[in-house]
């Protein structure tokens, strides 16, 4: 082979090398922009973090969460970024959904509660009891379980009986909540009354979750909060612990639709022989 004839052979190998680098990483460009309109515009995954859903949801359960049920704001795109206020496409959440929200102290940090009190209404607890609109929330026990975990307020050591409740919304929505104790201060509240535009959530697991029944944090004109201050009387009764609060409707990610996988506890990411530690029966458990 002559010196031109091999000059000319490397020539048409380096346009095809470039032409193959751009082609892959065009690909890899198009499958990203594909999940994040996917992520932002359809569905977005969620692993639960703690006991605070339980009976319904555990921690390990790796969810699925629609993004157009309640329309979008800037919370339903990556990192929250303040493109525009409100929410676009917007329709209304019923009370019952268990909703990922943007916790409203942070604007960052992802909270999932079940949805409880809708703009207007009047929310508290009497010994353990929900009341909306002052009237009681139908209640039915239907088992008992025993539990480690209780939360902060109650001590290590031995299992402690938990009941399991099933309560039945104003809409005739009904879901199972655990109740450890009917006494403390979550358990006899002040009377909430939801701002316009704010909503009230609380964790299933009643004892064990820091929700809209516990102070933000923050002052009540901080703009966080759009709107959704918080009446500093109530604090009177709960010793100032700080949780959700109100959430502002624009904080509202999506509602929890179905649990596709579950991982037991002591499954972790940088324990690969742990990575098999599966839940088999939770898998496509629809979350009610």
């Amino acid at each position: 082979m002559t010196k031109s004839a091999a000059a000319s052979s490397e020539a048409e190998k380096k346009p095809g090398a470039v032409e193959e680098t751009v082609e892959i990483v065009k690909t890899v460009v198009y499958a990203l922009l594909i999940a994040f309109v996917i992520r932002t515009l359809l569905f977005q995954p969620y692993t639960i973090p703690s006991a605070s859903e339980e009976p319904n949801l555990y921690k390990g359960d790796y969810i699925i969460v629609s993004k157009w049920s309640y329309g979008y704001s800037r919370h339903s795109i990556l990192f929250s970024p303040p493109l525009f206020k409100g929410r676009l496409f917007f329709h209304a959440p019923t009370r019952g959904d268990t909703i990922v929200f943007k916790l409203p102290s942070s604007g960052h940090i992802d909270y999932i509660k079940r949805l409880i009190g809708m703009p207007g209404d009047r929310v508290q607890m009497r010994g353990g009891q929900l009341y909306i609109n002052d009237k009681p929330i139908i209640e039915h026990q239907v088992g008992l379980t025993m539990k480690h975990d209780l939360g902060e307020d109650f001590r290590e050591g031995d299992p402690q009986p938990v009941a399991i409740v099933r309560e039945t919304n104003p809409e005739g929505r009904s879901y199972l909540t655990e109740v450890h104790s009917r006494q403390g201060p979550q358990n006899n509240t002040g009377v909430y009354v939801v701002p316009a535009h704010c909503y009230f959530m609380m964790g299933d697991n009643r004892d064990n979750s820091l929700d809209s029944r516990f102070d933000s944090g923050l002052s009540p004109e901080d703009p966080k909060l759009g709107g959704c201050g918080w009446d500093s009387h109530l604090d009177e009764e709960l010793g100032g612990q700080a949780g959700v609060g109100f959430v502002p409707e624009e904080n509202l990610v999506g509602r929890a639709q179905i649990v596709m996988v579950s991982w037991k506890e002591n499954a972790s990411l940088f324990k690969p022989w742990t990575w098999l530690d599966l839940n088999w029966d939770r898998f496509f458990h629809l979350i009610k």
